[in-house]
């Protein structure tokens, strides 16, 4: 499908919607056999089904076919079955299985034919906060250029995508973004040219902006600011005990935002004797991340007091209403990030920039620098690159470390 047709309708699908699958023609529906009988080809060389009227012809089961007639087995197995074109032309229709039913109405298995590649594409990408991110990416790309319907994607070339980088540049936007909008659009032209939608990739060969150095820019609390955060939840209250259990498992395990926002209960389990969470990574990778006794015990206080222990696919962590702490459904990434802005004022631990990612950055800033080995700290952040890993190496830009402390007159 080309899916640069401009009579479809852009809004056929929307981008988070689920798209079929193809099962590479290994789940056809079963044939339906009419009569006993094996394949044989008549002296005109078509093939007709022995024993069954030739007009019902259909085709037979090769076991059953082996089991019933050895002797017309020896015949017929060496021939391949009819081509699709042969079944067409003799009537031949195959039947779903006995007690089957179709999932997919005629109608909409023609309408999700007939479905945009760009929807395609766009609902084809697993992370939610991914696929929201290029999609605004894609619009931005659209309304610079003033694109308005699918066709004109064919006529972009890697000017157009030049002049849309140095609109980015002049709106004075961060590198990581620009090089971001620009993978966003690269990604989508070669889903394209797989689909043979569009001949090449514009943004092939277009300069991106250079990473920033060595080191990240989310900021990394030192030892005293996490200790003093991880000490700030007070009192013996079931909210407290949990705001404890969830900054020590952020500060403890490096985990991302929704990574730990969709722990369950069932997610804390023993592999070979030792504790382990049970990550659902970006891009659908799972993780197995040991856990810390300090996070373990804090965890095991407040699924104590929660008392929803044995909910082992209930959420891990959930929100809290009212004087009683009345548990309700499982606690947002928002909801950490406020909590996380409220202990951070509570414990006077004031940094630029601080978000829930800086808490992640803290963990493994804080491993490398004990000596952990890099490529494992690379597993241990689910990172697919090592390059992005070294973005919290920051051993070589440790304040105490500076020659300026050296200085003696």
């Amino acid at each position: 499908m080309s899916g640069l047709d401009d009579h479809q309708d852009p809004n056929h699908l929307d981008a988070g919607a689920e798209v079929p699958q193809g099962d590479g023609g290994h789940n056809k529906p079963a044939a339906t056999r009419t009569g006993p009988g094996s394949w044989r080809r008549d002296t005109s060389g078509r093939w007709t089904a022995q024993g069954a009227p030739e007009d019902s012809v259909e085709e037979p089961d090769d076991a059953e076919q082996l089991e019933d007639e050895p002797e017309a087995a020896a015949n017929s197995v060496q021939a391949p079955p009819p081509s699709r074109s042969r079944r067409a032309q003799t009537g031949l229709v195959a039947q779903s299985r006995p007690g089957s039913a179709r999932v997919l109405s005629q109608a909409h298995f023609h309408a999700l034919s007939d479905v945009p590649a760009v929807m395609v594409w766009l609902a084809n990408i697993d992370n939610p906060n991914t696929r929201r991110a290029y999609t605004g990416d894609l619009e931005d790309f659209l309304g610079f250029c003033g694109i308005e319907t699918p066709g004109e994607l064919r006529d972009v070339t890697r000017a157009h995508v030049i002049a849309w980088r140095g609109n980015l540049e002049a709106q004075q936007l961060a590198g990581s973004t620009i090089r971001r909008k620009l993978s966003a659009l690269s990604s989508l032209y070669g889903f394209l040219c797989n689909e043979n939608a569009v001949e090449e990739n514009p943004v092939a060969g277009v300069k991106r902006p250079p990473a920033d150095g060595n080191e990240g820019k989310t900021p990394a609390l030192s030892d005293e600011q996490a200790r003093r955060l991880l000490q700030a939840p007070t009192g013996k209250s079931l909210k407290a005990k949990r705001d404890r259990a969830i900054l020590a498992t952020y500060l403890f395990h490096a985990l991302r935002r929704t990574e730990l926002a969709t722990l369950t209960v069932g997610s804390i389990q023993e592999r070979r004797g030792v504790p382990h969470l049970t990550v659902a990574g970006k891009g659908s990778k799972t993780r197995y991340v040991p856990v810390h006794a300090a996070a373990l015990a804090a965890i095991d206080e407040y699924l104590e007091a929660a008392g929803h222990r044995e909910d082992r696919k209930g959420a891990l962590f959930r929100r809290t209403k009212g004087p009683q702490n009345t548990l309700e459904g499982a606690f947002t990434g928002d909801g950490i990030y406020k909590m996380l802005k409220r202990y951070a004022s509570v414990a006077g631990v004031h940094v630029d920039g601080l978000c829930l990612h800086a808490l992640r950055a803290t963990a493994a800033t804080n491993a490398l620098e004990h000596s952990a080995d890099i490529a494992f700290v690379q597993s241990w952040l689910g990172h697919a690159n090592i390059s992005t890993t070294r973005l919290y190496d920051r051993r070589r830009s440790r304040p105490e470390d500076s020659p300026t402390f050296r200085v003696r007159y």
